[in-house]
């Protein structure tokens, strides 16, 4: 097939028989998920974030602090409300990634499998549990992804423009898509369509996004590019998450015991189908894309948005299989999926939860370790405050992690001023340089920095069974002398 030539114009209805009912029963575990536990530390952050309104943030966009101060707002303690942006565009995704295999010249049953194989992903279903950054973040990925297959089939240039106005708002949640485009543009230049960087409407698009995010580069520029430093600190915590050795694997494993398989089918299928062939580039785009953030030791979810269209074509490719008893295999896959998926909800009783045995562990989970610990370890400072003499009392409490200081910040009544010099919590201000007493909460095994105190003591020390080690649990509460004035020393404290 020539280079300009498009994908086959025939296409199969939608599947909404096969397709409504996947979405339905993915709500119902979407919303059961969404009502558990607590808040997470950084549903915390954000709704701190959220009470410091800017155009940029040092390690994000504006919409997710937007969300969860509008979710914070909402009557009641409802967790499902407070989550529900994630769920809903969660389910959108699954739709998507139906459409993506309709565009692919998938039948009922491709769309069903790439269905299917979204909502029983443990990563691209199980996300929705949580108001966090991966959850709008990974849907919006499939949407761009199915406009440019769309654009693919049909050459219909608005489709690029669109999949730019789609990048623009997830450049407004997380800044990782770029890295999506240069790897489908790298691969398209060699495996085709090169005819789509001759097309206006992508710059057009690429334009856009450039202009929208204007505000954000001179809100980082303005503080020295805050953001490039969070690379560094995520290689740093990614080691307590498998590292470099385990990203394939949990990669994997994050597309589900339906979406595993067909993700290496797609791959195969992608490079040795001649009816995919006008689709080979994506292939060759997600390995780019996966060796990209393996070698800057990025999390394995971050190519979690390209999952979708390599097991749609997958999908597409087992559908096509001309062998019936071979297609019955999936039957018992898909339910095995399912049975995955509801074991992996989170049933267990806040009691039964076994505490980490270590920070690897704890890190592995973080999701269910990190809404654990919170109010109790508000109500330790506020017990310690309240124990001291009136001359000692801290005029500001600084906390070593944003976690920590979002969560005294949000349970917190009547503390003192909260601050910490992590992450973006960093640039929402600093302590008085009129406080010279403050309360440090920091890791029980952190040394006391020069810089920060002239002289501590640790009023106790905070452990709850089964808090996130060193923020939830394993916390000292101490009581510093400031060593120089706040205007001073906060520069050279604040990291990402």
């Amino acid at each position: 097939m020539p280079d300009g030539a498009g994908a086959p114009s025939g296409i199969a209805p939608f599947a909404w028989t096969a397709v409504v009912p996947i979405t339905l029963l993915a709500a119902i575990a979407a919303l059961f998920g969404a009502s558990r536990y607590h808040l997470f530390g950084d549903e915390l952050y954000f709704i701190a974030a959220g009470h410091h309104l800017s155009v940029s943030y040092a390690d994000q966009g504006p919409i997710l602090p937007l969300l969860a101060l509008l979710g914070d707002a909402m009557p009641g303690d409802s967790l499902i409300l407070f989550r529900l942006p994630s769920v809903l565009i969660t389910l959108a995704g699954i739709v998507l990634a139906a459409l993506i295999a309709r565009e692919l010249g998938g039948g009922r049953l491709a769309q069903a499998l790439s269905a299917g194989a979204y909502a029983t992903s443990t990563f691209l279903l199980l996300q929705s549990s949580l108001l966090a950054t991966n959850a709008i973040d990974t849907p919006l990925w499939v949407a761009v992804t199915w406009l440019v297959v769309r654009w693919v089939r049909t050459r219909q240039d608005r489709l690029l423009f669109a999949a730019g106005v789609v990048t623009a708002l997830d450049m407004q949640v997380k800044w990782l898509i770029p890295v999506f485009w240069v790897c489908v543009l790298a691969a398209s230049l060699i495996w085709g369509p090169r005819e789509l960087w001759r097309r206006p409407a992508l710059w057009a698009g690429g334009a856009f996004t450039v202009l929208t995010m204007i505000p954000a580069l001179l809100w980082q520029a303005d503080r020295g590019w805050p953001y490039l430093q969070l690379t560094s600190q995520v290689a740093e915590e990614s080691q307590y998450a498998g590292g470099r050795l385990l990203f394939v694997p949990i990669l994997l494993l994050l597309a589900g015991v339906l979406g595993a398989p067909l993700l290496l089918f797609g791959l195969w299928a992608l490079f040795r189908s001649p009816a995919l062939r006008p689709y080979r580039f994506l292939a060759p785009a997600f390995l780019l894309l996966v060796v990209v953030f393996l070698a800057t030791a990025g999390r394995p979810y971050y190519p979690g948005g390209m999952l979708t269209v390599i097991v749609a074509a997958g999908a597409v490719a087992f559908e096509r299989i001309g062998r019936p008893r071979l297609r019955w295999v999936a039957a018992p896959v898909a339910a095995l999926a399912v049975v995955f998926l509801v074991v992996s909800l989170p049933f267990t009783p806040e009691s039964d939860i076994k505490e980490p045995e270590s920070v690897m562990e704890a890190g592995m989970q973080i999701s269910v370790y990190g809404q654990f610990g919170w109010p109790e370890l508000t109500g330790a400072v506020e017990d310690s405050i309240a124990a001291l003499p009136e001359s000692e009392r801290p005029q500001a409490i600084v906390a070593s992690s944003y976690w920590q200081a979002a969560a005294l910040d949000y349970y917190g009544r009547d503390l003192p001023p909260v601050f910490s010099f992590s992450r973006g919590y960093g640039f929402f201000g600093q302590p008085d340089d009129s406080a010279t007493t403050v309360l440090w909460i920091v890791s029980s095994e952190a040394e006391q920095p020069g810089e920060m105190c002239a002289s501590s003591r640790t009023l106790r020390r905070f452990d709850y069974r089964i808090g996130m080690p060193t923020a939830s649990a394993d916390v000292d509460v101490r009581l510093c002398k400031a060593a120089k004035p706040w205007s001073q020393a906060w520069p050279s404290l604040r990291r990402m």
